[in-house]
């Protein structure tokens, strides 16, 4: 019963979110282009489907994600688990946890699919689509630990937000042009339906069961890490490819010249 009740609630929430959205695209339509909407039934339908997909996701959110990411983070945060020592070094097993669900959502994010794929195409399969989504997932990865490391110790959010994205603007100096829109893209694409109710859930319950931390305070930001370094990685990847394509030419030119 609870959960039925639950669900009616977010059925509804998500009914008045999902609303405007309708409004400003069937206005638009209507009295700005003056033309009749085609397949309205099944543009009708589309929209139940959006409608009880997100009411099922977000009360899954509520009901599953959120609880297991606090779980994990109360579980790993034990001093059963760590000893009775608070050192920051004591949580190398938050830290690869951290890492690893930072890896495998990315991997799983279906915005970031969609970008990898239109990326290939675009550029002629230049840029491969499992490559890009490894290196953004890479980047979360080490963002969502060094991040989860913050929160264990305390330390300022602006100063690792401020100097990383002083190392993306050097970087962008020296990243080949064709990279540089899709890496700050791919920053933005990591943040969205997988990646942030889990990491939500693990920042708030690491500074829920760290003593000394405040969930207001520390339990946020771990999602402005995910956003930051995928757009290194992503540079990266693509300075390190162009590296070994201007060393492969340079070996044709030395081996030609030889023969």
């Amino acid at each position: 019963m609870d959960f039925l009740i639950g669900l009616f609630h977010a059925t509804l929430a998500t009914m008045m979110d999902v609303l405007p959205i309708a409004a400003i695209l069937f206005g638009f339509q209507v009295f700005v282009l003056h033309r009749q909407i085609a397949n309205l039934p099944r543009i009708l339908l589309g929209f139940a489907f959006v409608l009880v997909g997100l009411a099922l996701f977000l009360d899954g959110l509520e009901s599953a994600l959120f609880p297991l990411g606090r779980l994990m983070a109360e579980q790993l945060t034990q001093p059963a688990f760590i000893g009775q020592a608070q050192g920051w070094w004591h949580y190398g097993w938050v830290y690869a946890f951290a890492a690893a669900i930072g890896f495998a959502t990315t991997i799983a994010e279906p915005a970031l699919i969609a970008v990898a794929m239109k990326a290939n195409q675009v550029s002629g399969g230049t840029i491969g689509v499992l490559g890009l989504r490894i290196a953004v997932a890479i980047g979360v990865a080490f963002g969502i630990a060094l991040g989860s490391f913050r929160i264990v110790t305390g330390t300022p959010l602006p100063w690792y937000i401020i100097s990383g994205y002083v190392l993306v603007v050097i970087q962008t100096v020296f990243a080949p042009r064709t990279i540089i829109a899709l890496a700050y893209d791919s920053g933005g694409v990591t943040t969205s339906t997988v990646t942030v109710p889990l990491v939500a859930a693990l920042g708030l319950g690491l500074a829920s069961t760290i003593p000394g931390r405040s969930p207001v305070l520390d339990g946020f930001g771990l999602i402005a890490f995910a956003s930051l370094f995928p757009m290194m990685t992503v540079m990266g990847y693509a300075q390190l490819s162009e590296w070994r394509a201007r060393r492969q030419r340079a070996k044709v030119m030395d081996s030609e010249k030889e023969v």
